[in-house]
């Protein structure tokens, strides 16, 4: 009888605590589309993008226009005429491709302009979401439009350390 009134009051403690956490979401596309200075970057990258889209266009369009005329006149060129209107065909179209990734690759330009454009502004939402977050004693902020993105965490459910232990390491040192 004592054990099934420990094991019950021990539940009650856990469900109790487990529910004493306060937690809250956010809706950051719904903050970022009320920020003006988030608005003014997007339609700065648009135009960017837009402009570089219509270069990438022109020169595709330009090799298609040097492949119609190649076509047109290969039969009264020379084999050597042949190779040397090939290879500018080539060259011109490696050069749009390059110019293609440079711009918008992963590593291109676009990439890297938004990036240094939104991330001052994500920042500002985010010291918002986490002084929200301590002046209002939540535990936990999660973004409703993302994947499971936790905004703020009050440390004391950092658990980190433990599991660093459980793996036998030790925390605080870094593997080189």
């Amino acid at each position: 009888m004592k054990k099934i009134f420990l094991v019950t009051c021990f539940t009650i403690f856990t469900l109790t605590a487990s529910f004493a956490q306060k937690l809250a979401y956010v809706d950051s596309d719904y903050i970022l589309k009320h920020m003006p200075e988030y608005v003014s970057a997007q339609k700065q990258l648009a135009a960017l993008s837009e402009q570089w889209q219509k270069e990438v266009d022109a020169r595709y369009q330009e090799i298609d226009r040097m492949y119609k005329a190649y076509q047109a006149d290969q039969v009264l060129m020379t084999a050597d005429m042949k190779k040397r209107r090939e290879n500018e065909i080539v060259e011109k179209e490696k050069a749009a491709k390059d110019f293609q990734r440079q711009k918008f690759g992963p590593d291109g330009e676009l990439p890297k302009r938004s990036t240094s454009t939104i991330k001052p502004i994500q920042d500002k939402v985010s010291k918002a979401v986490q002084a929200i977050a301590e002046s209002e004693n939540l535990d936990m902020v999660f973004d409703k439009n993302s994947e499971v993105i936790m905004l703020f965490a009050n440390p004391r459910y950092d658990y980190s350390d433990r599991v660093i232990t459980r793996l036998g390491l030790k925390p605080g040192v870094f593997a080189k």
